[in-house]
């Protein structure tokens, strides 16, 4: 019996039908706001996929974001963004008026102002939080009891909230340029108290309590509509982040310096052809070895709170990782180590019998990598805009496909179809043209049906590709430090999804059995 198949007590039962999701990511949605949020539109938007026979909805992660705004770099991969708040029900509860939401319509809606948003939202949580200190049971009937989250929440939350009160005390410096009674995560433990910085833990954890608070409103509806939400989990962990900073041990770090000692990355590949930096410090997988990968275990479990599925990323960092001296600046200098390997995922099957894992194993990998995601029965992924440079044997190719596969178009890191194709060299795009059978006068469709049609288990296009978009649409440029994560749908794109667009998806799904409600979802 092949792993991950139908039959297979390990496939989980997300994996066990055909079905079709949709890419976006929540901070694309159109709002008032600046960007996309938990309020009425996201919920129409599920409305808006469950009538087009979709089954999953598909995000990046939801993490409050540092550097770069990347949300593949968050200060916690447990806490939520607060950028993804719902404005509406706090005005209802007289914790923020329109008067004070005012500058935040005023931000682009075409796209996301990550800079302004940073500006306006400081003073904002800081008002939200002495307003709820005043009445901390005005959101209980929406929300719950706020002690009873904080407490049940305490592990992750008390030394998230620490850390984001320190870096406000220390003009947003880093963790490692902070005086060394608070690099120390047990010596800043003691400050918990501390009247400078009560004010500010006790904002962060309200602005966690009302994220998650509104995020499981988002998280029902979708379940009542027979929706998963498909959730992303970045690798690593970021720099200069919560979890580093609270434990240090569990990474290679230099003791004197709190600095990495090696850093991530990935030699060159299709997306980056002198390989990507990516500045992450490397795990010690023994240390977390010795503790039975709680630490890791614990922040699955995290994310199987947040979504239905979770898309762990570059899988194959757990079979051999990139890793290169951290006094080097170029990615091609790093060489492979080995990863925790089956081990780590029997300890996780243990605590995960269900597996709603997915597998990101793109990229350049070898039989090692391949072997141990067959062996851990997940899912891996395809791309069909790697499928077109004529070798018959691309396993990219619908005839090459397994049905373990989750098919995408393209993902969060790829170009729009119509970028893509527009850019492609003429070969390629004769490759396409005679592979489909089809003019490519509508490619990013064309790629659409001949997903819907493949025997990939799972189909997942997005909502740029559903528009046909150029590449102004592209959400991420890997390797480029600045300008992405900023594209949004409009109100008239959204408008237009709603319309004739549901009823050729909603066919799409019947005729190539997706249907979510033909397939038991």
């Amino acid at each position: 019996m092949k792993l991950g198949s139908a039959d297979s007590p390990s496939c989980a039962p997300w994996f066990r039908q055909r079905s079709s999701g949709l890419l976006l990511h929540l901070s694309c949605l159109p709002s008032k706001y600046g960007i996309g949020n938990l309020g009425s539109t996201a919920h129409v938007f599920l409305e808006f996929l469950a009538e087009a026979g979709f089954s999953h909805w598909q995000v990046c992660p939801v993490g409050p974001t540092g550097f770069g705004d990347s949300p593949y770099q968050t200060y916690s991969s447990v806490a939520g963004n607060p950028n993804f708040i719902d404005w509406e029900p706090l005005v209802a509860a007289n914790l923020v008026t329109d008067e004070n939401l005012t500058p935040l319509r005023a931000l682009p809606s075409e796209t996301v102002d990550y800079d302004s948003l940073r500006t306006l939202l400081r003073p904002l949580i800081q008002l939200i939080s002495q307003r709820f200190a005043q009445n901390p049971n005005c959101l209980e009937s929406l929300y719950g009891d706020f002690t009873d989250f904080t407490e049940a929440n305490s592990s992750w939350l008390t030394p998230y909230a620490l850390y984001q009160a320190l870096k406000d005390a220390h003009c947003d410096e880093p963790w490692w340029k902070w005086p060394s009674e608070d690099r120390s995560f047990p010596r800043a433990s003691q400050r918990t108290d501390d009247p400078t910085l009560s004010d500010s833990i006790n904002a962060q954890r309200v602005m966690q309590y009302i994220f998650f608070g509104q995020w499981k409103h988002l998280r029902e509806r979708a379940q009542s509509l027979g929706l998963n939400i498909l959730g992303d989990l970045p690798i690593y962990a970021a720099p200069d982040g919560a979890e580093v900073w609270s434990r240090p041990d569990l990474f290679q770090l230099d003791d004197k310096t709190s600095l990495p000692t090696h850093i991530s990355g990935v030699p060159p590949d299709y997306f980056a052809p002198q390989g990507q930096l990516w500045g992450n410090p490397l795990y010690d997988w023994d240390a977390l070895k010795m503790e039975g990968f709680q630490w890791w275990l614990d922040r699955l479990a995290s994310q199987v709170e947040l979504f239905d599925v979770v898309r762990i990323d570059h899988f194959r960092a757990f079979h051999d990782y990139w890793s290169v001296p951290s006094t080097e600046n170029d990615a091609r200098l790093g060489h492979w180590e080995q990863g925790p390997g089956p081990e780590f995922f029997s300890a996780v099957r243990k605590r995960f019998p269900d597996m709603p894992f997915l597998a990101e194993d793109l990229g350049l990998l070898n039989a090692g990598v391949h072997r141990l995601r067959r062996e851990t029965g997940l899912p891996g992924m395809a791309v069909l805009q790697f499928a077109f440079d004529g070798d018959p044997d691309n396993l990219y190719l619908p005839h090459n496909l397994s049905p373990e596969t989750v098919l995408y178009l393209g993902t969060h890191d790829n170009d729009t179809v119509r970028g893509w194709y527009e850019s492609a060299g003429e070969e390629v795009r004769d490759n396409l043209r005679r592979y489909l059978n089809v003019s490519g006068d509508d490619v990013a469709w064309d790629l659409l049906r001949s997903a819907y049609r493949s025997v990939a288990r799972v189909a997942v296009v997005t909502a740029q590709d559903l528009l046909s978009l150029g590449p102004d649409a592209r959400f991420n440029v890997p390797g480029t430090p600045s300008g992405n994560w900023r594209w949004r749908l409009t109100e008239s794109q959204f408008k237009h999804l709603q319309g004739e667009t549901v009823a050729h998806l909603r066919e799409q799904a019947e005729i190539s059995g997706r249907l979510a409600s033909s397939t038991g979802n």
